[in-house]
């Protein structure tokens, strides 16, 4: 059984995951929330319609998203976390998967983004951005790295309805303070505090409710950086 603290089961944000955490992140992600990922990437390819050239994975954690993207798409991926436990994980996952050629591993923190303007086709992150700590910075740093044409997957969500009911039951028998957890992320709140912030920097964007969450699709039009 694996028992998950709050801080334990979030890959990014203040707190950087020491060994045990990592291990308890990577436990999970190949349990519980294993279904999770695969779905949310047959989800994104489907609605984005991207399959080749770069993907950044953001808080990739033990690079579950960054791995179900990468087997069913031509895109490069990088999973890209701020902490070295994690990657180390991820590294050793992304290996056992056949997938090295395929996925590289960036360590770097959101909020300066360690890679070129107009770099990437496709940004996505399952869960981290709850956890950055000045929202509109790291908004314009992917937005900065986002290639004109590119888009973004950004949010929270599960995958289907099924997938929901089965880890909500599962987590709230781990973790009974996981609940409110999720409700706080995924309120109506906490939507409208990023829709404010998408607005303050002058993006052109829109907000998916689906899969019991939220995702964040991003349209860069021009290049460089927002002024």
């Amino acid at each position: 059984m694996v028992t998950q603290k709050r801080d334990e089961i979030n890959m990014q944000g203040k707190k950087k995951f020491g060994k045990k955490s990592a291990n308890q992140m990577n436990d999970i992600s190949k349990t519980v929330f294993a279904p999770v990922y695969p779905a949310i990437a047959k989800n994104l390819v489907e609605e984005l319609k991207i399959k080749e050239g770069i993907c950044i994975d953001l808080g990739s954690g033990p690079g579950s998203l960054a791995i179900a993207v990468a087997k069913i798409t031509d895109l490069n991926v990088i999973s890209f976390d701020n902490s070295r436990e994690m990657q180390r994980k991820a590294e050793e996952n992304i290996k056992n998967a056949g997938l090295s050629g395929k996925i590289s591993i960036l360590h770097g923190d959101v909020h300066k983004i360690p890679l070129d303007n107009d770099y990437a086709d496709l940004i996505i992150s399952r869960g981290s951005m709850f956890f950055w700590e000045d929202i509109n910075k790291a908004f314009r740093e992917i937005y900065r790295v986002l290639k004109p044409g590119g888009k973004t997957y950004i949010g929270g969500g599960f995958g289907s309805e099924e997938i929901f009911e089965n880890v909500c039951r599962e987590m709230d028998r781990l973790n009974p303070e996981w609940s409110d957890l999720r409700k706080k992320n995924l309120s109506e709140e906490n939507k409208k505090r990023f829709e404010t912030a998408l607005e303050n920097i002058g993006v052109t964007y829109e907000i998916n409710t689906k899969e019991n969450g939220f995702w964040i699709i991003i349209s860069k039009e021009t290049p460089g950086a927002l002024p």
